[in-house]
This record gives C-alpha cells, sequence and structure tokens, in this order.
C-alpha cells in the first residue's frame, strides 16, 4: 500500500463472531507490513451509562468519540483505521464515515453459530446472565445483519485470528 489518504475498516458481525480479536490481527498483519495505522474497538467508545433510552447501544457516544480518536490516529499519520463494531442499518454508514473522516470500508465477519455459541459460553462461564443475553443477541444481531446488507464485503473467519486478518486484508485490497 502506498503512502496517500488514509481509509477506514469497520468489521461487523454478531457477538463472539471474533471482530476485536481480528482487528487486533489485523493491526499486528499492518505493522508487520509496516503500514502506519490505528486499531479500536468502538465497544469501548460507547462504554458509558446509563445509556439514554432513544440509544440503546450509546451510538451517538460512539460516533462523537470515533469522530475524535480518528481525527488523533489521521493527525498521527495512520493511513489504515481499523476497528470493531457493528453497524446494523445502511443507512448509518454515512454517519461512520463521516466520523472516520476517510473512505469507510465494512467488511463482516461470519462464523458457524456453533462455533460462536461454544465461544460464548467459555466466555461467560459462571455469567448465566450474561451467557443467555449473548446467546440471543448473537440470534437477533445475525438476523438484523442478513437484513442489512451493511457490508463491502463478508468474510468467514479462519481456524486463527492471523488467517482471518490476512483474509480480511485481501477482500478489502490491502
Amino acid at each position: 500500500m502506498s503512502s496517500g489518504a488514509p481509509r477506514a475498516l469497520l468489521l461487523i458481525g454478531a457477538v463472539g463472531v471474533g471482530k476485536t480479536t481480528t482487528t487486533d490481527a489485523i493491526a499486528d498483519e499492518l505493522e508487520v507490513r509496516s503500514i502506519p495505522g490505528a486499531a479500536f474497538d468502538l465497544d469501548w467508545l460507547r462504554r458509558a451509562w446509563p445509556a439514554p433510552p432513544d440509544d440503546r447501544f450509546n451510538n451517538r457516544l460512539e460516533l462523537a468519540a470515533l469522530d475524535a480518536v480518528s481525527a488523533v490516529h489521521r493527525d498521527a499519520g495512520a493511513q489504515v483505521l481499523v476497528a470493531a463494531g457493528v453497524i446494523e442499518e445502511r443507512a448509518d454508514r454515512a454517519s461512520y464515515e463521516t466520523a472516520f473522516g476517510c473512505p469507510l470500508t465494512v467488511v463482516r465477519l461470519t462464523a458457524p453459530r456453533e462455533l460462536v455459541r461454544a465461544r460464548l459460553h467459555r466466555r461467560h462461564e459462571g455469567d448465566p446472565d450474561g451467557l443467555a443475553w449473548h446467546l440471543d443477541r448473537f440470534d437477533e444481531l445475525t438476523d438484523i445483519l442478513d437484513a442489512a446488507g451493511v457490508e463491502d464485503a463478508a468474510v468467514p473467519v479462519g481456524p486463527d485470528p492471523r488467517s482471518t486478518a490476512q483474509a480480511v486484508l485481501r477482500a478489502v485490497g490491502i
């Protein structure tokens, strides 16, 4: 990738599919390739409570924080901004592209339902309420994303995070 205008890459998918892990692996791969960049998880940018009644997942806060964080990283020379998150409606893409401050490519990660359910069981061991919520949310969000068609490309998770990261970068031409 030659130096030039920055671009953003947003990994979306249902809970437990591997968005954050793949984002970390993409960051490692970009560093190995000497491509300046930054990586972050949008969950952390919107983690505040209580959420307003009309913004269940704090999306307005997420967008405001994303705008600020992206500007800092672009100013520091990042060519590729990589984030893990979720966009549930195609109409919201423009808001995210504006917040990133550069062209946006959305990649949806997919994984077999039973693989994700096993991950969620491990992640929420000892937390039955959290497990139940995430299992339900996986099914709900999968249906929402199937209907929304937000992504530019879909990539199935591979056998390990590095192979998934490399598949994502191939899919987007990096």
